[in-house]
Formats: structure tokens, sequence, C-alpha cells
């Protein structure tokens, strides 16, 4: 079988599935912008295709989504094209449609079927834009308009969507009705034989000291530091820790930039502006406890979750981080908060143990029993990580489904474009 995969950040999602295609015999080929030369990458064929084209200044500010969209999907297609010229007709094509690049390549090859990675369908109920108090918009700025033509991508791709694939049922959920009995259930999985527990594990920091599981290290962890994933919660309970845990180490992960909702004014950073709200509240010795170490390689990773005496995970109801699931297999004791998609992975009281997002005083009271009760810590790391072997494993249970799902198809009827 012939496959062609799209990703703008190629492998992306398909890190794992596409080199598992490969030594399946299929034929894989890449269409992507981030590489300027043809390459071959585990197997994969890789040829780029170039950006053509840029935002028309002083567009309407609604449409500039789409705009970027619009420009991705037909330097794409141009890409596909040359593409097509050379032969290559794909029996599938695999594509994160979330940035548009996917949008006519089914007026390129009409007969191959088309298979989506289901990320997120922008919803504008009181959930996603009224989830947080502090920074929701009042609609008269038209937020739910402004949402509702962001989703113009994703409807254009419903049209000529044969199956879609998501890696949680909240983010299948958020699709429409008409979608969601096209799209499988399945995420794209972790590598538990790699995230395992290390008692004699060690995590330097950036002072030049060292913690170990001797230590009291409590984590957590942002791709980027900002509210979608709680980072002002934490925060604020920090002044409480750090004033009743006098041995506590706070090991803090994550970038400066954003990556999900608003960026703050002035050119500030989330990052700063909570640093700001508390540190008048947490003496110079207590402060000295407190470590952020941005963005690190994989191993130092691997590194802060095997110290990890409790690790905190707070998040609105959006997507699940992979860290989540890689703090489950590495047996992590894990506080989370009580929203969704969490609770698709973490059972209170069973493999971890849930809180209010926006109690800081719940989360300081369940912290601090967790780290006086080594034997539940033991009981629920345990248990979250034969959850993640059994249920989100990348070789065993994921990745075969993955490729199930590829496999099958095929042998679908494709949907052709529609006027």
């Amino acid at each position: 079988m012939k496959i062609l995969v799209i990703h703008q950040n190629f492998p992306g999602q398909y890190k794992h599935l596409a080199p598992a295609l490969v030594k399946k015999g299929h034929q894989v080929v890449a269409l992507t912008c981030k590489v300027k030369e043809p390459t071959r990458w585990n197997g994969v064929q890789v040829i780029p295709y170039s950006i053509q084209g840029g935002s028309t200044q002083g567009i309407h500010p609604w449409l500039g989504d789409f705009e970027t969209k619009m420009v991705r999907a037909t330097s794409c297609l141009r890409g596909a094209v040359a593409l097509k010229a050379k032969g290559f007709e794909p029996d599938v094509i695999l594509a994160h449609h979330g940035w548009g690049e996917s949008l006519f390549l089914k007026d390129v090859w009409p007969n191959a079927r088309m298979g989506l990675y289901c990320e997120l369908y922008h919803l504008t109920n009181e959930e996603f834009v009224g989830f947080d108090p502090e920074f929701s918009k009042k609609d008269d700025d038209g937020t739910s308009m402004r949402i509702r033509m962001k989703n113009l991508n994703n409807r254009l791709h419903e049209e000529v969507m044969d199956a879609g694939i998501s890696p949680t049922r909240f983010q299948a959920d958020t699709f429409p009705k008409q979608w969601q009995d096209r799209i499988t259930i399945s995420h794209d999985g972790v590598d538990t034989d790699t995230l395992q527990a290390k008692p004699d594990a060690v995590l330097d920091l950036p002072d030049g000291s060292s913690v170990t599981r001797e230590d009291e290290v409590i984590t957590f962890i942002n791709r980027n530091l900002e509210p979608y994933r709680g980072y002002h919660i934490f925060m604020r309970a920090l002044p409480r820790i750090l004033a009743e845990r006098p041995n506590a180490q706070i090991v803090i992960l994550g970038g400066d930039e954003v990556s999900y909702g608003a960026k703050p004014a002035n050119g500030q950073t989330w990052k700063q502006i909570f640093i700001d709200e508390v540190r008048d509240q947490i003496s110079d010795e207590d402060w000295a406890r407190v470590h952020f170490l941005g963005r690190v390689p994989y191993n130092t990773f691997q590194s802060l979750l095997q110290v990890s005496r409790v690790h905190v995970y707070l998040t609105y109801p959006f997507v699940l981080s992979w860290s989540l699931l890689e703090a489950m297999s590495t047996e992590c004791a894990i506080l989370a908060s009580d929203t969704a998609p969490v609770r698709e992975v973490i059972t209170d009281g069973e493999n971890g143990q849930l809180v209010d997002f926006f109690d800081t005083a719940a989360l300081c009271d369940k912290l601090f029993a967790l780290l006086d009760d080594p034997e539940t810590r033991q009981t629920l790391g345990r248990n979250a990580r034969e959850f993640a072997r059994q249920n989100y494993d990348l070789k065993s249970a994921c990745l075969p489904r993955q490729i199930e799902w590829v496999e099958n198809l095929a042998h679908l009827a494709s949907r052709k474009p529609v006027d």
C-alpha cells in the first residue's frame, strides 16, 4: 500500500506510526514544509514543499487564522501536484489537518482514502470559553463568533474525511455528531519500557545541587508555563507549600512561551507574572528551593519524573498532556485536576488523586497528605504504571491499534470533494 503523510512539523504525531508502517511493508512518503531538501527518515521518503504567500495586511481579524491555513493548503497543493506528476498515487493519506495543509489533497487524488488526526474541535460552550473566569472574556468582543470561524478548516475537512483518529474520548467528543461515527479513539502511546521507576535516579538542578528519591521533590510540568495548564494555580499554592514543607524541593519544567490561550499583555510572560504575584509572600531562603528548569533534554525529563515524590498535573478541559501518561508510566504518585480528559486516565484514589482545579487549599491539603503517606504513594504509583502499560503502551497497545486503523482505512469508499 502507498501511504502519504502530511504534517507541517513531520514526523509530529506520526513519529512511531510512519516507521512502523514501513516495517509492515508499505511505501510511506511524507510531504512537509519542515525540510528544504528530499531525504529519508526511518524508511520514510520525505519530500519538501515550500510555503508561498503570506498574511494580508489589514485583513479582518476573524479571517486571519483561516487565511494562514489557506496559504498552507495551496502551498501543499502545489507540492502534491508535483508529486503526482512524478507518478505517485497514494492509496491512503494521513494528515494532521490542524494547519490546513490537507484541504485540497482529495482534488489531486480523489480516490485516495483520507484519515485525519482529529485533535480538537473548537467549542464555544461555557466549559471551554468560560472555564476559568479569571481569563474569560465577555462575548461582546465576538469570542464565540471568532471561535466558530476557526472551525472553517475543520468543517471543510469533514467533507473529505474518510476516517479520523483521536487520542482521547474527550477530544473526539468535541467534534460534531456527524464526525463521531468515523472517529476511532486511540492515543499515540508512550514507551513504558523506557519510562520506568529508577530507585537510584539523580536530578541535577540549576543551582549546582542535585536531588534523589530520598528528597521530598514536588514536580510540575508544562510545555509552556501558562494558565491553560494550571500554572497560576500551582504558583498560588507555593507560599503555603514552602511554609509548611520546609524540606520540599519544588521542580518546575516548562518554557516561557504560549502554547494555548491568549498571550499576556505588554510582552510579559505568564511565568514571570505569577512569580511576581507570589514572590513577596516567600522568603529568599524558601525561594531557593524553587527550581525552574525551562526546557530540558528527554533524559533530564525522565530523571525529573523518577525522583518525584508527588507529581502535580493541572489542566483546563483540553488536550491531554503526554507528560501525565509519562508520569504514570514512571510510577509517580499523581495529584491532578478533576477535569476532562484527566478523568479518562486517573481514577481518584486508585491510580492517582483528583482535586478541584481552582481549590488551592484542597490542593495543598491533599499534597501534604500524600507526602506523609509513602504506602499510598506506592500503591497509586504502581497502579498508575499498570494502567499506562495496559492501555497506553506504545508497542503493545497503541501502535497496533493505529496500524489496524490505517489498514482498515484502505478498504473504505473514498469521499470525493463536493461543490
